[in-house]
């Protein structure tokens, strides 16, 4: 069923803050770049990925909320979903539900329990430099454009 699925950076604009975000792969950190140019990421499907499986279960288990979210828009590049999630927590160290999160996906030295579980932060400033798309009908003119 068709579903309506936030960029990320429209998620910060509407929190007005800076937002954290999961993005689940199937290489590691080192062939990453490789899978977009050969396109062979596109034959992942995070329905059938039990790395993800396990995150969003252990979110759901300590009451973490979180949501499907797209990347950054562009207005350069469209692709589908591929799974990524927004986690409803502010990037504060200060934070219990941060650090739960941080100590589950990231090892004592800040890389990754699971090199295929990508952890990012967006700065609200970064966001903004889309806010533009938030304008009234912005993307039907953009398509008509093609």
């Amino acid at each position: 069923m068709p579903a309506l699925i936030e960029h990320i950076d429209a998620i910060a604009r509407e929190k007005r803050r800076a937002v954290l975000f999961l993005y689940f792969h199937p290489r590691n950190w080192g062939d990453f770049e490789d899978d977009f140019e050969d396109d062979s990421w596109r034959d992942y499907d995070y329905q059938k990925d039990q790395r993800r499986d396990r995150v969003l279960a252990w979110l759901d288990e300590n009451k973490i909320l979180w949501e499907r979210c797209g990347p950054v828009a562009s207005e350069y590049e469209f692709r589908s979903y591929l799974g990524e999630v927004y986690i409803d927590v502010p990037f504060d160290e200060n934070n219990p539900q941060y650090c739960l999160v941080r100590d589950y996906l990231e090892n004592p030295d800040g890389t990754m329990r699971d090199e295929n579980v990508r952890f990012y932060y967006l700065p609200l400033e970064h966001a903004m430099k889309n806010v533009h798309h938030d304008e009234a009908g912005f993307w039907d003119r953009w398509a008509e454009k093609f």
